[in-house]
């Protein structure tokens, strides 16, 4: 959750630098490079086509913080476009997401540690899996990463990003352009499937309308003044990666730019920044994610078990799924079964269905321009879809599990409402003629003969 301070105090400069750091995270520690090996140079394409969508995307979402100020996020919005039932898929997609997203994150860090003692994939996800526990304990014990430090250690990323642009761009920014698709066109769509992962965001920032001094005009002004600036920085990062990274299995792209100007050791502060905005992202996440877990929980669209200690600062038992299910997968990446690319992938398409159901919304609720624009977003966003390939079936599987669920624990609930309401019908007996049952500490009255009573 971001903290603005005072509210009615965000500005255009302050809700732009929000909107930047809620975009800009760990995942360009990593996906750059996996773009890249994707789709060679021709992953400029999938860049390019992503900040085409992020322009009616991010429109869509400030539209929606301005007019439909509600609290909650992506599913708050779902819900108010289609109901309970369609917030708790949206909701369920967002959790696999996180479940898959989080051990992918840890994985990002154990990758650089890896790549400063000069390890492989398996010390990575060992590495990724103590990081991982080491969150989730922190978590659980109630020690939390304040939003202004997390907001810091982004804007560190930032500047490190622009220093590495600076310094690989001169000298390799010309390299390995040809052949511009060694592995077909239609290896962009894989590309930016990838990249998804680094134009999540948007909506985060929307739900702070209520927090700008004057939303209407600060709010799409500083949405606008933070696209500039992602858009910038990505083009950038992007021909330096491709310069880079190309031919390479490289799971440390970052590093591998600051070593261009910096050697080893910038190649080794890259590695202690990896781990320090991987922990950092992760522990701010993961107690969200609880939150969240929770709270859908408490409205009937999970197990009532797991809201059963939300009144905690963290709730500990959505603390334990996100546990299990994390060194499940990083166990299946240790022993082959799955991949780095893989898991980003899945994390994508779950990430691609949640916006797709907040734009379908957005259809609903929203008029004018702004519709228009949901419009646009939503044939970009089904074009992109489509490249999801079999990974489509993770958010599908999901989003039908959600629903039957949540349908299920409803039922549920009504039925037993209406066994209650059942019970009280029937039991008509004359309240002045019901007798009061004796407690042992009552007084035993002696029986009266009829004598005594005459």
């Amino acid at each position: 959750m971001i903290d603005v301070g005072e509210k009615g105090g965000l500005g255009v400069v302050r809700g732009a630098a929000l909107y930047v750091g809620a975009l800009i995270g760990p995942g360009v520690l990593l996906v750059p490079a996996l773009a890249a090996q994707a789709a060679g140079a021709a992953s400029i394409v999938a860049w390019t086509g992503l900040l085409v969508l992020s322009a009616p995307l991010a429109i869509t979402f400030a539209a929606l913080g301005v007019r439909h100020p509600v609290a909650g996020g992506v599913t708050a919005y779902v819900r108010e476009g289609f109901g309970d039932a369609a917030a708790a898929v949206t909701g369920g997609c967002f959790l696999v997401a996180v479940f898959l997203g989080g051990p992918a994150v840890a994985l990002i860090g154990g990758y650089y540690v890896a790549d400063l003692t000069g390890s492989g994939t398996p010390v990575a996800a060992s590495v990724g899996l103590a990081m991982f526990g080491t969150v989730l304990i922190a978590n659980a014990f109630g020690l939390r990463v304040s939003s202004a430090f997390q907001l810091g250690l982004s804007s560190l990323l930032i500047v490190v990003m622009a220093i590495a642009i600076g310094v690989a761009l001169p000298s390799r920014g010309s390299d390995n352009w040809h052949p511009l698709a060694p592995h077909g066109w239609w290896a962009v769509g894989t590309a930016a499937n990838i990249l998804v992962w680094l134009f999540v965001g948007w909506e985060a920032v929307a739900q702070l309308a209520g927090d700008f001094r004057r939303p209407a005009r600060d709010l799409p002004r500083a949405m606008a003044l933070a696209f500039g600036i992602v858009t910038a920085l990505y083009i950038g990062l992007a021909v330096a990666t491709i310069g880079v990274s190309v031919g390479t299995d490289s799971r440390v792209p970052l590093a591998d730019l600051i070593s261009v100007g910096f050697g080893h050791a910038g190649r080794d502060a890259t590695a202690v920044l990896a781990v320090a905005l991987t922990m950092g992202t992760m522990n701010v996440y993961m107690g969200g994610s609880a939150k969240l877990a929770a709270a859908l929980a408490a409205e009937g669209a999970l197990p009532s078990w797991l809201a059963g200690d939300a009144h905690r600062s963290v709730p500990r038992r959505p603390l334990l799924l996100l546990a299990s299910v994390g060194v499940v997968v990083l166990g299946a990446l240790v022993a082959g079964f799955s991949s780095t690319s893989d898991l980003v992938r899945a994390t994508s398409a779950c990430f691609i269905a949640v916006y797709l159901l907040a734009i379908l919304s957005a259809l609903r609720i929203l008029h004018g321009r702004a519709r228009v624009a949901a419009l646009v977003a939503l044939v970009l966003t089904l074009a992109l879809a489509v490249f999801s390939a079999r990974f489509a079936a993770v958010p599908l599987v999901a989003g039908l599990a959600a629903y039957a669920l949540q349908r299920g624990l409803s039922r549920r609930s009504r039925v037993a409402h209406d066994d209650s309401i059942a019970l009280d019908a029937h039991d008509r007996r004359p309240r002045d003629l019901v007798v009061r049952a004796r407690s042992d500490s009552d007084p035993v009255e002696p029986a009266r003969t009829a004598d005594a009573q005459r």
